[in-house]
Formats: structure tokens, sequence, C-alpha cells
């Protein structure tokens, strides 16, 4: 279960990351809002998760999920350049946290 709760607070991170971008510097208040409990519970589920996870696993992994879901999210939705050397670097990342799983 905590390996759950710890994909889900991944994917929290990359909500509040795109929500952070599109709060304008917290002046525009349903991003503001969006990032501040996406933030708050990405947090409360990476605590929980690492009672049972190793800090080291718990936030490698936690951080890879969010910056390769931010990436995406920013190729795919906002405009950004998907090139090949772009993609093969995320790749290489969810290798990192696929192996950071396997051999946990």
């Amino acid at each position: 279960m905590a390996w759950v709760v710890l994909v889900l607070s991944g994917v929290l991170e990359t909500v509040w990351a795109i929500a952070l971008g599109r709060s304008a510097g917290f002046s525009r208040p349903l991003p503001s809002v969006v990032f501040v409990v996406a933030l708050l519970l990405s947090m409360a589920g990476l605590a929980w998760a690492l009672r049972s996870i190793p800090i080291g696993t718990g936030y490698a992994v936690w951080v890879g999920i969010g910056a390769v879901g931010t990436a995406l999210v920013g190729m795919v939705a906002l405009d950004e350049p998907a090139t090949a050397p772009r993609v093969v670097c995320l790749l290489l990342v969810v290798a990192g946290v696929v192996g950071l799983k396997v051999f946990h």
C-alpha cells in the first residue's frame, strides 16, 4: 500500500507544480488553491509512505514521478518542445524509478 500512496503522491507533485506555474505568482485564486491542496496531500502521502519505504528510495521515486509527469504535461499540453533527447532523458528517469522499485 505504501508504494501506491507514494506513486499517487508523485502524481500530486505534478499537479502542484503545474498549478504553481498557472498561479502567476499566486495572483490567480483557483490555481493557487489547487497548488496548496495538492502540495499538502502530496507531502502527507510522501510522509506516510516513508514510514515503510527507505527515505532515499521513497524521495527519489517521488521526485522522479513528479519531474517526469510535469515534463510530460509541459510537452503534451503546454507546447514545450518534445525533442528526442528530452524524451530519452525522461525515459532514463523512468528507468531509474522502476529500478528503485524493483531493487527495493
